[in-house]
């Protein structure tokens, strides 16, 4: 017998209604996050950087595919790493699909790691992926677009715009995941936003479906998610 609370079908429509409101209200809040994302200044990027593509060296302007806008996907895969981040490739399970809908608004969605190419490469046959992903294997590309002071590029610390709970996190010794968007204009590359943890959340389709099963997302994460080979 369920534990769960049981009702009648006029009791369910009932509080369905009511949380119909919660809902609205979420999606009235969301699009008003939406406008004040796009409404952020941008800042310029003067640094140079270069990557590995299969296509050669390529520098970030050179990543937009002449597209106005580009979408960066900081992907878990150390020079040392054998393997990505198993969360990093959950990620990109769901995008992969995605990217060529994204080409057909203005909008290049490229993965970035630190691992050299050849390594991006072995594991993105492996995973069965199309979309693009390069190297900035040898440059702070990924650390810069983590911590935003020059102060915090020197200790390596400010990740995610310096949470507690990241607080004792060194950027340059570990790993990191996040997304960062920039825009081109006149040969200018800008970067207007960048998000990381629970603020990448809503760009995971199985996070969602979960949060409408019946049991929600559960408590119990030990082993999950896997590669998507990796599951029996």
């Amino acid at each position: 017998m369920t534990e769960h609370k049981v009702g009648t079908r006029e009791e369910w429509l009932a509080a369905r209604i009511e949380l119909l409101e919660g809902e609205k209200e979420l999606t009235r809040r969301s699009d008003d996050l939406a406008r004040e994302r796009r409404e952020l200044p941008w800042v310029p990027v003067e640094k140079p950087y270069s990557f590995e593509t299969d296509e050669g060296a390529k520098t970030l302007a050179d990543l937009f595919e002449g597209r106005s806008q580009l979408l960066v996907f900081h992907l878990m895969f150390g020079p040392e790493d054998a393997e990505a981040c198993p969360g990093c490739s959950f990620m990109a399970d769901h995008v992969d699909g995605a990217v060529v809908h994204l080409n057909h608004r203005d909008v290049t969605f490229v993965a970035v790691s630190r691992a050299p190419l050849e390594k991006l490469s072995a594991y993105k046959r492996r995973m069965g992926w199309s979309l693009p992903w390069v190297s900035a294997f040898g440059t702070d590309f990924n650390i810069d677009f983590a911590v935003f002071t020059e102060e915090e590029r020197r200790t390596g610390t400010g990740f995610n715009f310096g949470s507690p709970l990241r607080a004792d996190l060194n950027v340059r010794e570990e790993e990191l995941h996040g997304l960062s968007a920039f825009a081109l204009e006149d040969g200018v590359v800008y970067h207007s936003y960048s998000c990381y943890d629970r603020g990448t959340d809503v760009l995971h389709g199985t996070w969602q479906l979960l949060d409408r099963a019946p049991k929600g997302r559960g408590d119990d994460f030990e082993n999950w998610p896997r590669r998507h080979d990796e599951y029996e």
